[in-house]
């Protein structure tokens, strides 16, 4: 049978050891990680973020025309099929 020690980054080690510093300590740990996280963070420019606000406008625009364009076209052909069979 094969034996495993417990590795102290590991799940079980970790809870095992977090246990003793409890919820307080877990706390602290993750917020610090997320600071050291945060600062290895490239932001975009300002800049940049309106460009790509931009884009994503215009995109969103000429998506919803499009579909309003395709969305036309499939009433118009099914109202054809309608009046072709009879139905409305």
């Amino acid at each position: 049978m094969k034996t495993v020690a417990a590795d102290p980054e590991d799940s079980f080690g970790g809870r095992a050891r977090d246990s003793v510093t409890g919820w307080w300590g877990r706390s602290r740990r993750f917020l610090s990680e997320v600071r050291n996280e945060m600062g290895r963070v490239t932001w975009p420019s300002r800049k940049e973020v309106y460009a790509t606000t931009f884009v994503v406008i215009i995109f969103s625009v000429a998506m919803g025309f499009y579909l309003w364009v395709v969305d036309l076209i499939l009433a118009k052909g099914l109202g054809w099929v309608y009046h072709l069979f009879g139905a409305a």
